[in-house]
């Protein structure tokens, strides 16, 4: 038999519970940067301290001004960048990607706001130079490159270091359809860098009945870089609100970009995440292709699949597989369930889950690594892990997993 005495604990320190200063993002009309920078100041940053973080940067001749505006009745802030000019002709600064590395580097601004940042214009760059076939040091920003757009990264990220946010989550990016006009000319609406960066990073969209771009690179990019989770708001007591107003002022629908602020319980909290639901009816399929075809799937990716009894048309016994997983993994599951199944058809929806905080650590049993679960409400040792340990020492399988919980939950009390 296994004795508490086999057991040697080990691990990484668990993280100590604190409350988290939270923003969600309302992007389902669309968001730019100069939107979620005017959205946070509605919500309360103060603009003089974002213009004070601003000029860290060493850039001349620009001014920022937030001033009220009404989109579709709603009061929201409305930003706007002047770069001012010396000369008669009016343009925008080409910078390369190095260059703007070497700006935020050498700038006199909080680390949190160049973190921010540099992972906003590291986003951009990487689908920029997909889009383009160039290599990413290489890219040059056209428009994210001018004064305009780096006031709306950087003073985003000043923001929120000013309102003290921690984490940042969003609702599903909206997108439109139609052609934008750019410094490469006539493209598809949304374009390019945009439909990369959505893509790369499995980003869940809305789309809207428009033609005009909704979802600009900058406001993408800083989604996609800083967000930690997209899509319902966070559960946490709503402390502030705000609304950042678009330069388009269309009569059928509020140009606006809303923020939520509040604070969630880092120790209890539950991190919504969007995941697809594939399944699909069979009636000719054996219980060993099904089980060998679910092991498939886990090895895959898959978050669980399942198979569960029902009876089908002209009353069939048959069954019904389904699969959890992230959008990313969708179509290559799909082509696992046709493959091994013969299925004709797969259908897909979307859920949202709620995940609890957790964290793995390793404790030794008898001289076994066993992997234990941790979250705020309870403690969980690895089957696989636990089972090992279970036939090699003799000992019954649930007390190795009592042993492992125990040695877990010692370590960090």
């Amino acid at each position: 038999m296994c004795s508490r005495a086999n057991v040697e604990k080990r691990g990484v320190s668990f993280p100590a519970a604190r409350n988290a200063n939270t923003v969600w993002v309302n992007a389902s009309a669309g968001v730019a940067g100069d939107m979620l920078l005017g959205s946070l100041i509605d919500a309360g940053a103060d603009v003089s301290e974002v213009v004070n973080i601003l000029f860290g940067l060493g850039l001349n001749d620009w001014a920022l001004t937030a001033e009220p505006a009404m989109r579709c009745g709603i009061a929201a802030t409305h930003v706007v960048v002047v770069e001012h000019h010396h000369d008669d002709h009016h343009h925008h600064t080409h910078r390369l990607h190095s260059d703007i590395v070497a700006l935020l580097n050498a700038a006199d601004i909080p680390e949190r706001v160049r973190e921010r940042a540099l992972a906003t214009f590291a986003v951009l760059a990487y689908s920029e130079a997909t889009v383009h076939n160039v290599l990413i040091e290489d890219v040059e920003f056209h428009e994210v490159g001018s004064i305009d757009a780096i006031i709306d990264i950087v003073g985003t990220c000043a923001a929120l270091e000013i309102l003290g946010i921690d984490r940042v989550a969003a609702s599903p990016i909206a997108t439109s359809h139609g052609a934008i006009r750019s410094a490469h000319g006539i493209l598809p609406n949304p374009g390019p860098a945009v439909a990369h960066m959505l893509a790369t990073h499995a980003v869940p969209t809305r789309g809207v009945d428009v033609d005009y771009e909704v979802s600009t690179p900058t406001g993408v990019a800083l989604l996609i870089a800083l967000t930690e989770s997209f899509g319902a708001s966070p559960s946490m007591p709503i402390t502030a609100i705000g609304h950042g107003a678009g330069t388009r002022n269309p009569t059928d629908r509020a140009n606006v970009v809303q923020v939520l602020l509040g604070t969630t319980d880092a120790a209890n909290d539950s991190d919504t995440e969007t995941l697809v639901v594939l399944e699909t009816n069979t009636d000719d399929v054996t219980p060993e292709v099904l089980a060998y075809t679910i092991a498939q799937l886990m090895d895959n990716g898959a978050n669980d699949a399942w198979v569960t009894p029902i009876i089908m048309k002209k009353n069939r016994h048959g069954h019904c597989l389904q699969v959890l997983c992230t959008p990313q993994l969708a179509e290559k599951l799909c082509g696992i369930i046709s493959l091994e199944t013969g299925s004709l058809g797969i259908r897909q929806s979307t859920v949202e889950r709620f995940a609890s905080a957790r964290e793995v650590t390793s404790v030794d049993v008898l001289g076994f690594s066993v992997d234990v679960k941790m979250s705020s409400a309870r403690l969980k040792a690895e089957f696989e892990h636990a089972a090992i340990a279970a036939k090699a020492t003799g000992g019954p399988l649930r007390e190795v997993m009592r042993l492992a919980e125990e040695a877990a939950r010692g370590y960090f009390s």
